[in-house]
């Protein structure tokens, strides 16, 4: 059965709210690189709660995340399809580089950048890299998921968020995280109950896998690095209860910010929380999970923590933007964002492609 096209005030919400989730988490690099939960929380009070915070700049710029995921946004809003697309979102990350002052963009999304060639045969693609792990390609893909919602749609999903993070991030724990993130959005687009997502994840890592196997030359390279990805999303879901995906999710308890860093931090590649492409999603997850209709308890699980804060926060904003729209979010984490025309203008682009037919 086909969905039912939501309310397009919900893309924008998830185009603005993962950027606020962005500038939030980064406070113009300050609390991206504080280690420790308890202190963000105690520096938020200083300023008078969420509520009082007004994200603009120059004090709240978007960092690279935003930067990137309207690079994938606004090559997906021109309607290219496969190789056309594959060259175009190559080529909007590539300019994107150039507007990275300030933002701090990850070693590998460089290096991954700097290795396209956009227009040349095959120049989207870049050599395997043993060590292209982090979450660069996870925090740009969600807007795939408001491209292709449906589930008819999965196979084309799962190619571009792929092929999309591959460009700078080929290696699975990386890329995979690239489709976490655009799967969970088409997720909430259809409204699927946030306990089945990690189950769905699982069932669709085969789809990714034969993806790899039928487009990739260096095979052997990318299956023997496979399993980490899918064993630690086991791992955690086992942990809440949610490997079936057929209850509530279990917490810790107490679950406050020390007991989240700590808990965080237990999913991480390298003591980072959310540095990473298998964990970033997982943690935005968490604090969806968590969080229910507040996005202040949103941003207090997923972008007020001590790891990779902002690239949580892009994550569980563009998703819980698409579940529940703007209410009860204060205007000022979203009316005056760096951007917003532009993230407004992607928003309403990708609703028109993919509900044309209604």
């Amino acid at each position: 059965m086909d969905l039912n096209p939501p309310p397009c005030d919900r893309y924008v919400a998830a185009m603005l709210l993962s950027a606020a989730g962005d500038a939030l988490g980064y406070r113009n690099q300050r609390w991206e690189y504080c280690t420790s939960g308890p202190q963000i929380h105690s520096e938020l009070q200083e300023l008078g709660g969420l509520a009082n915070i007004t994200a603009s700049l120059p004090d709240w710029p978007v960092s690279d995340d935003t930067v990137l995921h309207l690079a994938t946004a606004e090559s997906l809003a021109t309607g290219k399809s496969e190789e056309e697309l594959y060259h175009e979102v190559a080529r909007r990350y590539v300019a994107g580089m150039s507007d990275m002052e300030g933002r701090k963009p990850g070693p590998t999304s460089i290096l991954g950048t700097s290795q396209l060639r956009p227009g040349e045969p095959g120049g989207f693609r870049i050599p395997f890299n043993p060590s292209g792990t982090g979450c660069g390609a996870a925090m740009r893909s969600m807007c795939i998921g408001l491209r292709f919602p449906r589930p008819s749609e999965l196979p084309l999903l799962v190619a571009v968020s792929v092929e999309s993070g591959m460009m700078t991030h080929n290696h699975p724990t990386g890329y995979l995280g690239s489709l976490a993130s655009a799967l969970f959005t088409s997720l909430s687009v259809q409204g699927v109950p946030l306990e089945l997502w990690g189950s769905r994840l699982l069932e669709t890592l085969p789809l990714a896998q034969e993806y790899i196997s039928g487009t990739e030359s260096d095979v052997t390279s990318h299956l023997e690095t496979w399993d980490y990805f899918r064993e630690s999303w086991e791992r955690y879901l086992r942990e809440r209860g949610l490997l079936q995906g057929s209850s509530p999710a279990l917490f810790p308890s107490p679950y406050r910010p020390a007991e989240r860093d700590t808990e965080y931090t237990k999913w991480s590649l390298d003591g980072w929380a959310g540095r990473s492409g298998h964990d970033a999603p997982i943690i935005a997850y968490d604090a969806l999970l968590g969080a229910g209709g507040s996005w202040e308890e949103l941003c207090g699980r997923a972008m007020f923590h001590g790891g990779d804060s902002d690239s949580t926060g892009v994550i569980a904003g563009c998703c819980w933007g698409a579940l529940h729209g703007l209410s009860g979010v204060p205007e000022g984490n979203y009316m005056k964002l760096e951007y917003r025309e532009r993230l407004e203008a992607a928003a309403d682009a990708l609703y028109r492609l993919a509900w044309k037919q209604h």
